[in-house]
């Protein structure tokens, strides 16, 4: 059951806010064990296996929190810090068991009769962000910035199913208040939680996943090594860049409009990374609550900016690389990305800014659409024999009739991509509410009321419409 589906849409989500509307006026816990149950529901349509698996590790996550909570264990054998070590090995070693355990598969083939325990088994969905979100919770409680305040409560902050999939990633500072503060959300909570759940549907359905044919058309005919042109190439490349962003995004928005309904505030996750004007901006912009994570967890710790700089990003990048798939063109990607950033840390920022905007933007737009292409292809050969086809080494020429069709086929999603991937958007929004409320009046409002409601009808019509033909349903990050 996905969220981008006919039995969480019009069953699951509708009948969990009826029952949390009918328990609001009573005791606050029974609001937690409903939304734990909601939970834990909703993590066994994913796979019961998958399921007791992060249950059990939260319950060993737990046990540790208690002993690193206990103030007299500092004089036992065991330190507190060698006790985080040992905790943070366990769940990354875990982690490893699905992540990576695959990728070495044959050379683990003739230990078999000796650990047959490690035979490759899929990443269950979801799992990376739940591992990287205990981790942020053990540290907290090393920190004694936080404490542990019970099973349940453990169980509930891990499974919770708006954001247990794909994030955003919640730390429990942020959370534990709001989870000791569950009610019925205000109305207008509720309105912008239910619009922005529908705006991320239809950025699913009706961008990213009208995208992917195009974009699973080149790339796979690349990787057979058909004749393709290198405009061809680049309308894949292009396609993809925005699939993926239209995907993940429309994933979080929809996870932080459902926490909205609930009366959750989770942390953004994208802030129109493609109109950045370089790639330090982009990855401020993209998947925000991961590169934080990163950032307070790996490269603060490691020396940030005072010391070895340039180092200890290479190990936040190279991490971050091994942490979205076991292929080297993961790794590859994230260094990558590390010699951009190293190359920009290196010019500095004042010298950026004496090239013109646009030039930044597009030269930016470039990188990132070559780095998705790297993210993609896990296979190094087919990668390298794409580039090929983009920068026109490879291939039937520049253009053909083939690519005068996929372009007119297309073309106008593309543009309604690049449109809806800037402020325009949001800035037309803003005009017409500001419009609408001019001068106070209360006629102004329902009219802005009126239209809104339109629009996002529309839009959950549309969504509708398409869920029902999709082939492409599944959202991209769930694989990481």
């Amino acid at each position: 059951m996905l969220f981008a589906s006919f039995p969480f849409l019009f069953l699951f989500l509708p009948i969990l806010v009826w029952l949390w509307k009918l328990t609001a006026g009573e005791d606050k816990a029974r609001l937690s064990v409903l939304l734990l149950g909601a939970s834990l529901l909703f993590g066994a349509c994913q796979g019961l296996e998958a399921l007791l698996l992060l249950l059990g590790l939260t319950v060993v996550n737990y046990l540790f929190g208690l002993l690193l909570a206990d103030e007299g264990h500092r004089r036992r054998r065991l330190g507190r810090r060698g006790l985080l070590l040992l905790a943070v090995l366990l769940n990354v070693l875990v982690w490893c068991r699905f992540r990576h355990l695959p990728a070495l598969s044959a050379w683990l083939a003739q230990w078999q009769d000796i650990l047959p325990v490690l035979a490759p088994a899929a990443m269950p969905a979801g799992f990376s962000f739940a591992v990287l979100i205990q981790l942020a919770w053990l540290l907290g409680v090393y920190q004694r910035r936080i404490r542990p305040e019970g099973i349940v409560r453990q169980a509930l902050f891990t499974t919770c199913f708006p954001y247990a999939l794909s994030g955003p990633l919640v730390r429990y500072e942020e959370m534990g208040p709001q989870l000791d503060a569950l009610e019925v959300p205000q109305a207008e909570d509720l309105a912008r939680g239910l619009g922005l759940m529908v705006l991320g549907l239809a950025k699913k359905m009706l961008l990213a996943d009208s995208l992917a044919p195009a974009a699973d058309a080149v790339f796979h005919a690349a990787a057979q090594g058909l004749p393709l042109s290198t405009a061809e190439a680049w309308l894949g490349a292009l396609s993809y860049t925005f699939q993926i962003y239209f995907d993940f995004s429309g994933y979080s928005d929809m996870a932080i409009g459902m926490g909205r309904i609930f009366g959750f505030k989770y942390p953004e996750n994208f802030r129109l990374p493609y109109t950045s004007r370089s790639i330090t901006e982009f990855w401020r912009r993209w998947h925000i609550s991961l590169g934080s994570f990163f950032r307070d967890y790996v490269y603060i710790p490691l020396g940030g900016k005072k010391k070895h700089q340039l180092l200890n990003m290479a190990v936040v990048w190279a991490l971050t690389g091994l942490w979205h798939g076991a292929s080297w063109n993961f790794v590859l990607w994230g260094l990558y990305f590390f010699v951009i950033l190293a190359a920009e840390k290196t010019i500095g920022e004042k010298r950026l800014r004496r090239i013109p905007t646009i030039l930044r933007r597009v030269g930016t737009m470039l990188l990132v659409i070559l780095g998705w292409n790297i993210f993609y292809f896990t296979d190094l050969t087919q990668l390298l024999q794409h580039f090929g086809l983009l920068f026109g080494l490879l291939g039937a020429g520049f253009s053909n009739a083939q690519t005068g069709i996929q372009l007119v086929n297309n073309l106008p999603l593309l543009l309604v991509c690049a449109i809806g991937a800037t402020s325009v958007p949001q800035n037309l929004g803003n005009l017409f509410g500001g419009v609408c409320v001019q001068g106070g009046k209360r006629s102004g409002q329902i009219v802005y009321a009126c239209v809104t409601f339109v629009f996002d009808a529309v839009l959950l019509a549309l969504s509708t419409i398409a869920l029902v033909g999709s082939t492409y349903n599944a959202f991209l990050y769930f694989r990481f």
